[in-house]
């Protein structure tokens, strides 16, 4: 995978059945991929992402789960820690309508199973009644879906409420080597991990597991508001650029100065943040077999830790009315979804798959000139946005028409810095058609540049709105004929949705 989309060894694991399912020359030109059986036996330790190597095919949801699940480092200042610290740390908690635990409770949801081409019939066994004992055998699975949620009584700052619920998504796949001895057959990797943040995908936070990342993967939790953050290293430290991978200038980070009730909306800076301490960790409950159990423990501090109950997410059949929205909006019920997958491009697109159908911008737009209009800016190559690799920002389209009937055309490609800030400048550059009054037509080169202001409505009293799009914005610009010599400054101003 080129730029942020890095090819590691551990995203390619994949039998040799998969290898030969008639993959599209086009697919797999995109992506290397590296067949397990290319491996020498007993190699996975190589494979960044490893949580598990062994003898084992076969596995119930609730083990999978707890192999790759978090460790959560909290603030020092974490309100809802109070003076307790270690193993008297009692959050997450469980939900109010469910049993109580004497220890923190975190939740999991394996949400898509994708299956190998030609797999039997009993690869996956889903209890609908008892979900943590369905089964799956991972000789048969090319990758998994595991989503952790964890539940909090309330957040402060800014819009805080009663109830919060936050997640982190991690990708799974599998190395098989049944010719190998059997303490080194199958393997299961993490090969990306999404820490969500705000309710807007232009936050996530979003890691590809290097050689250098540590697991269980250590997962900051913002203070006060709780989205969570990949911390590659385990270092307590967020860096940008090393604990997140994907589109860096709009990742969330973790930004404990929030709680104060000033929200930081810009690009992150490392005063946003503060270092976490080891007694502020909670664990997992990973089995006596993890791959990394015994390094968790050398870590851990001497004092005792907090180790939190795993369970099964549940549907908002049982919670309270003011609790269903946060429980409801967090994927099908009916889960997990299982699918097949047949070539080598199929699983790539699942790999590396971001979806954000809402990067398309409209908006009324009137220049100088005199005429109004209407503008669009979509992705550079129109289905999927273009993150450009040097400087982390955006390059997309832009298209508008304007005067009587909206008979003049001018597209430009613009480059804005992130697509989520508060406020970025951006700079276009292209071509007007004018359309004269005679009939005639004039083309001209054109070069505008300027600021534009976002405002995400989706914790004020217009969140329905957020359903069109992520952000509203304003745009302000100046733009000019010719390239040289530069003439004719005009300003324009645009109003409407979208990121661009």
């Amino acid at each position: 995978m080129k730029g942020g989309q890095r090819t590691t060894r551990a995203a390619v694991l994949l039998l040799a059945s998969l290898a030969g399912a008639h993959a599209s020359p086009a697919g797999a030109a995109k992506h290397v991929f590296i067949d397990a059986a290319s491996l020498k036996c007993c190699e996975y330790e190589s494979v960044p992402g490893l949580v598990y190597v062994g003898p084992r095919n076969e596995f119930t949801f609730q083990e999978l789960a707890a192999y790759a699940a978090p460790v959560l480092w909290f603030s020092p200042d974490e309100p809802l820690l109070a003076d307790r610290r270690g193993p008297r740390i009692d959050i997450p908690t469980s939900f109010p309508f469910e049993d109580s635990a004497s220890t923190p409770v975190s939740y999991y949801r394996v949400r898509r199973i994708l299956k190998l081409p030609n797999a039997d019939p009993g690869a996956v066994r889903v209890d609908r009644s008892d979900r943590p004992r369905s089964q799956v055998r991972i000789d048969q699975i090319a990758g998994i879906d595991v989503d952790y949620f964890f539940y909090y009584p309330s957040e402060v700052g800014l819009g805080g409420h009663r109830h919060d619920v936050e997640s982190v998504e991690i990708k799974l796949v599998f190395g098989k080597r049944p010719d190998c001895e059997p303490d080194c057959r199958y393997a299961i990797v993490v090969t990306r991990v999404l820490g969500k943040a705000h309710g807007l995908l232009w936050y996530d936070n979003t890691l590809d597991p290097s050689a250098e990342t540590r697991f269980p993967i250590h997962v900051l939790v913002e203070e006060g508001k709780h989205a969570s953050c990949p911390d590659a290293n385990g270092d307590g430290q967020y860096t940008p650029g090393y604990d997140v991978t994907q589109r860096v200038n709009d990742a969330w980070g973790v930004r404990d100065i929030i709680r104060s009730g000033t929200l930081y909306s810009g690009g992150f800076q490392s005063w946003m943040a503060k270092n976490r301490q080891k007694q502020d960790r909670v664990f997992p409950p990973l089995p006596a077999d993890s791959h990394v159990r015994a390094k968790l423990r050398r870590s851990a501090d001497p004092g005792g830790q907090a180790v939190y109950e795993l369970r099964p997410f549940p549907s908002a059949e049982k919670a309270e009315p003011e609790l269903v929205r946060f429980i409801a909006d967090k994927g099908d019920p009916q889960w997990p979804a299982v699918e097949n997958v047949g070539t080598l491009s199929e699983f790539s697109s699942w790999a590396s798959a971001e979806s954000f159908i809402k990067s398309i911008s409209l908006a009324y737009r009137y220049d100088g000139e005199g005429k109004g209009g209407v503008a669009a800016t979509f992705p550079l190559f129109i289905v999927r946005p273009f993150n450009e690799p040097m400087g982390g920002g955006w390059i997309s389209n832009r298209l508008y028409l304007k005067d009587h009937h909206l008979r003049d055309i001018g597209w430009q490609l613009q480059y804005t810095s992130s697509a989520s800030r508060w406020v970025d400048p951006y700079f276009s550059a292209g071509a007007e058609w004018d359309q004269r009054g005679d009939g005639s037509e004039v083309t001209y080169g054109v070069i505008e540049q300027g600021v534009k202001f976002r405002v995400s409505v989706a914790h004020t009293p217009l969140k329905f709105m957020a359903k069109l799009t992520d952000f509203w914005c304003l745009r302000f610009g100046l733009k000019a004929r010719g390239v040289f010599p530069v003439t004719d400054w005009n300003y324009v101003v645009e109003l409407g949705s979208g990121v661009f």
